[in-house]
């Protein structure tokens, strides 16, 4: 049975092993046939160009199913956002602590994260404090690094980003994703440097990636963490 989503369609699709859900994904950009895994719902997206068949992005899926299967076993489970389940923040595991008398909203208190009100709305509270912890947090540490660097943006914006976890545009705006306020101190001033150095070089050149080593120590730690454990930032918390 196929749902419709806005201009993408839900499908459940059979293929050797089982069952996936296939989003189907018009565009008139797109000029081929093309396939990947989202990690934050676990869809298998199917971009379609114009003209293009169903039948053609079945047959790309049933080709390349044993890829899918593998890459769908690697994503990390969806985490419960319920009592006695954890969240990161900073890089540190907090303890859920459902607190159904309290008036105060959700904070933080002896390394545990309290959510008051009733239990069907923990998840959704806990998300609003997270990203609201990112707004609060996020802009003003790539301040601090901008300052040191001598750099100057001309705006920073976060966003729910699937695919990166920064950007900087031509005109200076630099983009971070709300979920890096989830990752290590480390990770998070690596990703920042990162943005800050493309102020200088817009591309990946050797003079780019000698200027995010002069920014920031933590270039191979933070590389590797978000390699291990980054598609879990996108399980953690419902979008």
């Amino acid at each position: 049975m196929a749902t419709d989503t806005g201009d993408s369609t839900l499908e459940t699709v059979p293929i050797a092993s089982g069952t996936v859900t296939v989003c189907w994904r018009p565009s008139r950009q797109a000029r081929r046939i093309s396939m990947r895994i989202d990690p934050r719902s676990g869809h298998v997206i199917i971009t379609l160009p114009r003209g293009a068949r169903r039948a053609d992005g079945l047959a790309l899926l049933r080709a390349h199913s044993a890829w899918v299967v593998a890459g769908l076993s690697r994503l990390p489970p969806v985490a419960e956002l319920r009592h006695g389940g954890r969240v990161l923040l900073d890089g540190a595991a907090l303890e859920i602590h459902h607190a159904p008398e309290a008036r105060r909203g959700v904070w933080l208190e002896d390394g545990r994260l309290h959510v008051s009100g009733e239990q069907d709305f923990i998840a959704r509270r806990v998300g609003a404090y997270l990203r609201a912890q990112a707004q609060l947090l996020l802009p003003a540490r790539l301040g601090i690094q901008a300052g040191q660097a001598g750099l100057r943006p001309t705006q920073v914006r976060l966003r729910d980003t699937k695919s990166r976890w920064g950007s900087c545009s031509s005109d200076g705006t630099i983009m971070l994703c709300w979920r890096l306020v989830m990752a290590p101190r480390e990770v998070q001033h690596y990703i920042i440097a990162h943005e800050l150095a493309h102020l200088r070089h817009m591309n990946h050149g050797p003079d780019f990636w000698l200027l995010v080593d002069e920014l920031t120590p933590h270039r191979r730690q933070a590389e590797k963490w978000l390699h291990t454990h980054g598609a879990s930032l996108h399980r953690l918390v419902p979008a």
